[in-house]
């Protein structure tokens, strides 16, 4: 496993010139959220974004994945809309044009994964109804995927349609089981959604998790907390982690801590590193 930060959790400062900050304190991933302050995938100069970060991700020894999750990106009146489960179908494919977009993205820095979620619900729709939108919205994505042999991560979110690992798992029978997606699990989100025993419900689907995102939390309470300050026992997590062989970046993600980054991935790592 590989110590790794957030760019959500970055603030007051250009995400690039934190990176050798990030790896003097140990860090070897990043979790990369395309947005207009670091890869505009909608940008006229993407190429050169995306060259720049390359080269700087190089630079600093880091690994990344790439996260879609960004508050205004694509609507900047409403928080993450559209999502896969929108009601406006064309709004859906806008959502599905920009993941597209996030995987040849990821090809080109050559990221572990994309992460992704399915979006809220705001409408009346019947379950049915919601499950043939996210399943139609999620065919070209997969496809992509597969075209571009990159790795979908899928990450159930409180409040959004899919929202435990169960329901991810529901997601991924639906789908086929296509080989690109796998499973993006936030620790806190299982303590927040009462997935216990935390480390039980983790291992049974350790062999999908290709992305790990770190923060503490209290039960039935979605804020993400500093570690050390929720309900969250993190070492038999990490053991559960381990014995799934996972690989990838444990990537802290704490962006209500944003103005005091620099503390915070500092004492992120120092508990970390003394569990893994």
């Amino acid at each position: 496993m590989r110590l790794g930060f957030s760019t959500n959790s970055i603030g007051d400062i250009d995400p690039l010139d934190a990176l050798p900050l990030l790896a003097e304190l140990g860090y070897t991933s990043l979790a990369l959220t395309l947005d207009r302050h670091t890869i505009d995938p909608f940008a006229a100069d993407l190429s050169a974004r995306i060259d720049r970060w390359r080269r700087a991700l190089a630079a600093s020894g880091m690994t990344c994945v790439i996260e879609t999750g960004a508050r205004h990106l694509l609507d900047v009146h409403v928080k993450h809309e559209p999502t896969f489960v929108t009601a406006d179908p064309e709004a859906r494919g806008r959502r599905v044009g920009f993941t597209r977009r996030a995987i040849d993205i990821a090809a080109a820095v050559g990221a572990d994964c994309v992460s992704m979620w399915s979006g809220v619900v705001r409408d009346a729709a019947p379950g049915d109804v919601v499950w043939d939108r996210l399943s139609g919205a999620m065919g070209p994505v997969i496809d992509q995927a597969a075209k571009r042999g990159v790795a979908i991560g899928f990450e159930p979110e409180p409040g959004m349609f899919i929202d435990t690992l169960d329901r991810y798992g529901l997601l991924r029978d639906r789908l086929g089981r296509p080989e690109s997606l796998r499973l993006t699990v936030d620790l806190g989100h299982l303590e927040c959604m009462g997935e216990r025993p935390l480390a039980t419900r983790l291992a049974a689907y350790g062999q999908e998790i290709v992305n790990v995102h770190v923060d503490d939390m209290l039960a039935c309470r979605h804020e993400h907390l500093p570690l050390g300050r929720g309900d969250i026992e993190f070492a038999p997590l990490l053991a559960s982690l381990t014995a799934a062989c996972y690989p990838g970046g444990l990537h802290v993600e704490l962006p209500r801590q944003s103005h005091r980054w620099l503390e915070t991935a500092r004492d992120s790592a120092a508990m970390l590193c003394r569990m893994v």
